[in-house]
């Protein structure tokens, strides 16, 4: 087994796969764990997904929201044990792979296209 295989076979068992697949411009939900005194409460937080880095264990994405008229920005490690879910709220339409520019707009300039769902075809029954 050369040093590769060896590291991809250690980092297999920490990557988390029930996260669902989200992009840049998407507005996710999340609920973290913090740790308070002695005590571990989940915390919401919800924004859009300004940033991804990285692949496999050292994934990274950066969500930003507004938090009482300030921006507040958090990077996440993907296969963190203090993400405690994650939801896709909305799909947006983003052509760029940072959307950074978020950071200077204020009020309605901050908002992001939604992208169109895609209608699901079913097959007829025949």
């Amino acid at each position: 087994m050369n040093r590769f295989e060896l590291i991809k076979s250690i980092t297999q068992k920490h990557v988390k796969k029930e996260f669902p697949a989200f992009n840049v411009g998407d507005t996710v939900k999340m609920r973290i764990k913090v740790m308070e005194a002695e005590k571990i409460r989940v915390h919401p937080f919800e924004g859009i997904v300004i940033s991804k880095k990285g692949s496999g264990v050292g994934e990274t994405f950066t969500v930003r929201k507004i938090s009482f008229g300030e921006g507040v920005e958090r990077v996440f490690p993907k296969n963190s044990p203090a993400i405690e879910s994650l939801e896709v709220v909305s799909r947006g339409k983003v052509k760029r792979a940072k959307i950074y520019y978020l950071r200077e707009r204020v009020g309605k300039k901050t908002r992001v296209q939604q992208k169109e769902e895609q209608p699901q075809s079913v097959p007829a029954a025949s």
